[in-house]
Formats: C-alpha cells, structure tokens, sequence
C-alpha cells in the first residue's frame, strides 16, 4: 500500500500558546524520533540529560541551549548537537520553534 506524501511547511505544523511548551511528533520508530516544539518566551526545559545523541534545529526565533554547562545562543537556521550524556537545558530568549531529532543506536 503507498501512502499519500505531501508536502509541508514545519513552521507551520504547530502553533505558539502563551506561556507554554508545545510539542508535535513526527516520527516515532524504534530507531529515533522527530519532534517539532515550539517555546513561547521566557520558557524552557530545565537541565536533564538523554541516553542518545539529539540534533537541533531552529526554525524561528532565538534560544539559549545550555550543553554541559556551556552556554550557546541559537536563532533562525541554526543547528547544534547534544551529545548522549552531557547536561542540557533550554531557555527561550524570544519564542522559538525547533526540531529535534533523537537517533538511538
């Protein structure tokens, strides 16, 4: 069975919500997954760590993504990876939309 392929606008996939985090799965396999988030202002995720290497990208707006204590500043097309292990966090610096993509091996 072939299954309809459109395509589609991320950015578009998913709408900011005052003083919220909002998450959309895209893919979700064995092997990995794709996430798209989008941060209003001021929000964040506190600093956790994950078993698996994550990618980041930014789609819109600007974030500071803390990885093991080092603190990077990220805006429209930018990307930057998370290692498996190290400490993260996430601060919206204006709302920002990204996708992450978590690849478990």
């Amino acid at each position: 069975m072939t299954q309809d392929i459109n395509a589609q606008s991320l950015i578009d996939l998913l709408d900011y919500q005052e003083r919220a985090v909002v998450s959309r799965t895209l893919i979700e396999k064995e092997t990995g997954t794709v996430t798209l988030f989008a941060f209003d202002r001021g929000q964040g995720l506190s600093e956790h760590t994950a078993p698996f290497d994550a990618m980041v990208c930014i789609l819109d707006g600007k974030t500071e993504i803390t990885i093991s204590g080092n603190p990077n500043i990220l805006e429209q097309g930018d990307m930057i990876i998370m290692p498996a292990n190290e400490p993260h966090a996430l601060k919206a610096v204006e709302k920002f939309k990204m996708l992450l993509i978590m690849i478990r091996s």
